[in-house]
């Protein structure tokens, strides 16, 4: 049995491990903060404990919260001006953000491939376009999980995340956000119990293309990275990849408010499709928040912390955020693949030098993981503290 927090830790964007997810009124929970299993041999391992959380406040899903009082917001979902960084924020650089086009970099444009180098270098982040999937298909996934979110209470809850697992329906009591959070692939360590009737098609059908795109972006970058075009998959091991769906309702005071925590993610790369009509995901450029701008039809992707170690730094998982919009309901449709959790992850030989010495401390990605379950996922704490200088620092 492949169990619970190893694949679904990764998919939780934000703070998941500080900001506890709870069940809807839930007063009292056993989480398990870093239980993970990798396959060796055939075996199941399991690392980490399992630790209970003190009685605590009830905090409802995000949703019914604005349902229900729109113009109030409570006070744990407020956040401080310093933490707001409004004085950071940077509209006029979104139109800088790379764009790639998925057709020639698939069919191996050399030009597209630079295009791919610099993007990993400077940004951490770009878009994609000509990517292959039908519009259709996109619309439909939208669709079905609008349908969802209309659901009563009563409705949605049977798919609740339980405390001792980190799938299904949940949300934080920071963040102004509901999530659902599923595995997808390998198909054999799906949960049937987590997977909405009205999502399960358009959600399996999605996440196929997915698959197909995710792959063909990570052979890119192991050319680039000096691989052979599958290396990076078979460093993976088996690559696995989960679904995500983050619902922002309308928010009194977006101002104070976030509807993701900063971060950068514990994975390989991830894959948005975003609301063609409203935006909300920032990225960090040089100390500065950069918003996305959203391309009708075009996905965004940016490098995970894998990446960033597998390279020694030449590439950047960078942070990320979501804001709140006052007038205006907001959805992303988060993809994320990574490698199995014993799969060694650490600087290739090739990317240490003189001029580039070694930065990261070798693993394996389900010890990283542990760290990561074990460390507020605010910022970029997780990745700073694998590098080999901090640990001739302790």
């Amino acid at each position: 049995m492949f169990l619970h927090s190893f694949q679904t830790g990764l998919f939780l964007s934000g703070s998941h491990t500080q900001h506890q997810r709870r069940p809807y009124q839930s007063t009292q929970r056993t989480v398990s903060i870093a239980k993970m299993s990798t396959l060796n041999g055939g075996a199941d391992h399991v690392l980490g404990t399992t630790h209970k959380k003190e009685e605590s406040p009830t905090f409802p899903y995000i949703q019914e919260t604005a349902r229900k009082n729109p113009f109030n917001v409570p006070e744990s979902y407020v956040r401080t001006e310093e933490q707001m960084e409004k004085h950071l924020y940077t509209p006029h650089l979104s139109s800088h953000l790379p764009i790639i086009d998925f057709g020639l970099l698939s069919n191996g444009n050399k030009e597209e491939l630079l295009k791919l180098d610099f993007a990993c270098k400077e940004w951490g982040y770009f878009q994609i376009v000509n990517h292959g999937m039908q519009i259709d298909l996109m619309q439909r996934v939208k669709d079905a999980v609008a349908e969802f979110s209309e659901l009563s209470i009563k409705e949605k809850i049977k798919y609740a995340m339980p405390p001792d697992d980190m799938q299904g329906y949940g949300h934080t009591s920071v963040d102004w956000s509901d999530y659902l959070v599923l595995l997808v692939y390998p198909t054999r360590f799906r949960k049937p119990q987590f997977w909405p009737k009205e999502l399960k098609d358009t959600i399996d059908a999605y996440s196929n293309e997915i698959k197909r795109i995710g792959e063909e972006v990570i052979n890119s970058l192991s050319l680039l990275l000096g691989l052979e075009e599958h290396g990076l998959l078979d460093l993976h091991r088996e690559v696995h990849q989960g679904f995500r769906v983050n619902y922002y309702p309308p928010c009194n005071t977006p101002e104070k408010v976030l509807g993701v925590s900063p971060h950068s993610d514990p994975r390989t790369i991830a894959i948005v499709m975003q609301d063609d009509d409203v935006s909300g995901t920032e990225i960090r450029y040089k100390r500065n928040w950069v918003p996305i701008t959203p391309i009708p039809g075009a996905l965004v992707v940016n490098v995970g912390d894998v990446i960033e170690i597998l390279s020694n730094g030449k590439y950047k998982s960078v942070e990320h955020r979501a804001i709140t919009n006052k007038n205006k309901k907001r959805t992303t449709f988060i993809s994320y693949l990574f490698p199995q959790g014993d799969a060694e992850i650490g600087a290739l030989d090739h990317m240490i030098d003189d001029q580039n010495p070694k930065m990261y401390k070798d693993t394996t990605y389900g010890e990283y993981l542990r760290h990561v379950l074990n460390t507020k996922l605010e910022g970029k704490p997780h990745i700073n503290a694998t590098k080999i200088n901090e640990w001739i620092g302790e």
